[in-house]
């Protein structure tokens, strides 16, 4: 690894490996453990969400529990079906190009594609191994993170954290190549194989002045995506429609909502707005990010989350929703780990040998 990248990771704690970032935390992980009397202490927090929302569970198990008009209208497609009989599917959904598709139990942004094309459609249909989502673009400028949690007696949560994702992109002069762009741009200069890949039917491309070329769709840190902090915008009006979200899910009480909207002001107005995702008690408190923590800051956020997803869990169970057992509990975070392991061999298959484009275009 060149000395100038080393540096930089080692000087920059975000960049690290989580299980690097954590490991001096675990001594408190398992004292959580201890104290709930089970290795999965978190799996109560969500009740209707399989292993409390950690890991492994289904997107079509949490859009089933939100409002219908909540999230992007979504049909999900068996990789047993044929490609005609996919084809059908969407014909009969009467989805429009583009739209997205993205795994139905992922992470990370793996495998989420903006497809624009029937044939671009065929070539993923054909490389997925696991049922998968078809699912309206949802057209809205803004992309926002959500952190909210809620004791299951109380009537009003807390958000903890609110930030703004961005795009990984690029602004054409009129003059540059995209590679040349690419090769500028700070926030990709350690990305640079996989730009190269996933674009290399475009490098030569010369991006007119003032058009902005998206790099990655994924909004995702891990795919490049940058988090804003908008802790100055957290008010009573935006808790107030997290508040009705949680009592209208009945058993969301823990975890971060990804979501595409008009405007802050129409977010807390509670309209103009759809949910993409919630993450459960495995979701990351994203927020360590966005304020220029330093990594002490960012363990002190993590403990505080860490702590009240215990608490939570603890009022669930004595409420009568039971912990996992540890063999059910391995074997479903084993299958959980095989199925991440597939996702990542297709997205690390696409990024060395890509098809044409899906993305970017």
């Amino acid at each position: 690894m060149p000395f100038k990248k080393t540096l930089y990771r080692i000087t920059h704690w975000e960049t690290w490996d989580y299980r690097i970032k954590l490991v001096p935390l675990a001594p408190v992980w398992f004292w959580h453990c201890l104290r709930a009397g089970s290795w999965w202490f978190f799996t109560p927090s969500n009740p209707t969400l399989t292993f409390g929302g950690f890991e492994g569970e289904s997107k079509k198990e949490m859009y089933d529990q939100l409002p219908p008009a909540l999230y992007p209208r979504s049909v999900y497609v068996a990789p047993t079906l044929s490609l005609a009989e996919a084809e059908q599917l969407v014909i009969a959904h009467r989805y429009d190009y583009p739209f997205a598709v993205k795994p139905d139990v992922g992470m990370m942004g793996l495998m989420f594609r903006k497809i624009s094309t029937v044939e671009e459609f065929r070539q993923y249909h054909q490389k997925m191994p696991v049922r998968y989502i078809v699912q309206e673009l949802v057209r809205y400028p803004i992309e926002v993170s959500v952190f909210y949690y809620r004791f299951p007696n109380a009537a009003r949560g807390t958000i903890t954290g609110f930030l703004r994702k961005e795009f990984l992109e690029v602004l054409g002069d009129g003059k540059s190549t995209l590679w040349q762009l690419i090769c500028e741009y700070p926030r990709v200069a350690y990305r640079l194989d996989e730009m190269k890949a996933k674009h290399a039917d475009k490098l030569e491309y010369i991006v007119p002045e003032g058009e902005i070329y998206c790099l990655n769709y994924a909004l995702n840190l891990t795919r490049g995506g940058k988090l804003v902090s908008l802790a100055h915008e957290k008010d009573e009006r935006l808790l107030a429609v997290f508040d009705e979200l949680s009592h209208f899910t009945k058993h969301f009480y823990f975890g971060r909502y990804d979501i595409k909207c008009a405007s802050i002001e129409d977010l807390k107005a509670g309209k103009n707005f759809s949910i993409l995702e919630f993450n459960g008690s495995g979701a990351a408190p994203h927020h360590v990010y966005g304020n220029g923590n330093t990594l002490w800051q960012a363990y002190r956020i993590i403990l505080h989350h860490w702590a009240v997803l215990a608490e939570i869990s603890k009022q669930n169970a004595r409420n009568g929703v039971p912990y996992w057992k540890f063999r059910p509990g391995w074997a479903f975070l084993k299958g959980a780990k095989r199925h991440l392991k597939t996702l990542k061999r297709l997205e690390l298959e696409a990024e060395t040998h890509p098809a044409p484009r899906s993305e970017g275009a």
